[in-house]
């Protein structure tokens, strides 16, 4: 941010045909110095670590939330959608109720279940806004069948617990006198850490789910390029969100010299 405004200092000063207050001299002792800062700083300037969720983790939560509850059939749902589709939890959940808005939030309608070129289910959702989308541009999240954690399972089970309209909230619950509430990213995130501190896993935080999912699929083998384009990712960017790397260490870089003749391998 300096540099950019000392070279507009310096750019507006030639266009006006007038002296520049900075020499090429100045700009290079001053990049050099904002380098340097940028190195001594860089440590303190990162986000704390996010502990990632884990599929024992979900399987834990699944047993501790009742499935006929509203609003724990919601956080169920949030959950495993949130892992299996790489989601932000800013994307399954709103600070407070009054800041659903349809125009940027997840509606029911906007979840779309059908079967892909194999047969197979799979559920699209279509995030009218998204943290990385152009104003006015759709992304869309892609989760399929898994087992005993399906996220198609919970969005089924979602629609019969928690029956709504197609311009209600996707991720969403009833309360006692039947009204219609958006999820809230603080309450759905104190109840899962209630659940995960009494199992001494400590606290998850929203990207934890995103991170858990992407790093869960790399564990399996799925190609980098493949959870990058998954996870909405514009570059490699995705790697610094990885920080669980010792769950995919052994996936790619163990039992290498199994298979080898002794030749190569001694």
């Amino acid at each position: 941010m300096a540099r950019k405004y000392l070279a507009a200092v310096r750019a507006w000063h030639l266009a006006q045909g007038w002296p520049p207050s900075l020499n090429d001299d100045h700009m290079i002792r001053i990049n050099w110095s904002l380098r340097g800062l940028v190195n001594i700083q860089g440590i303190n300037r990162r986000h704390p670590l996010r502990p990632p969720v884990t599929v024992a983790m979900l399987r834990t939560l699944k047993q501790s939330l009742d499935a006929s509850f509203p609003f724990y059939t919601c956080i169920w749902a949030i959950s495993t959608c949130a892992f299996w589709g790489m989601m932000r939890f800013g994307e399954v959940a709103v600070k407070s109720q009054r800041e659903f808005d349809g125009h940027k939030c997840l509606k029911r309608e906007d979840a779309i279940i059908e079967e892909d070129l194999y047969g197979k289910l799979f559920a699209r959702l279509d995030l009218p806004s998204a943290k990385t989308a152009k104003p006015g541009e759709t992304q869309s999240v892609f989760v399929t069948v898994e087992d005993d954690l399906c996220p198609i399972e919970a969005l089924h089970n979602l629609n019969r617990v928690v029956p709504a309209q197609a311009k209600d909230p996707l991720f969403s619950w009833r309360d006692h006198k039947g009204r219609i509430c958006p999820m809230v990213k603080d309450k759905a995130l104190h109840r899962i850490n209630s659940i995960f501190s009494r199992n001494k896993w400590g606290s998850a935080f929203g990207h934890s789910f995103r991170i858990g999912g992407a790093s869960f699929y790399l564990s399996q083998g799925v190609e980098p390029e493949v959870v990058r384009l998954a996870g909405r990712w514009k570059s490699l960017t995705y790697e610094a969100y990885i920080r669980s790397f010792e769950q995919v260490v052994s996936c790619h870089m163990g039992n290498l010299t199994q298979g080898l003749p002794p030749s190569v391998s001694s």
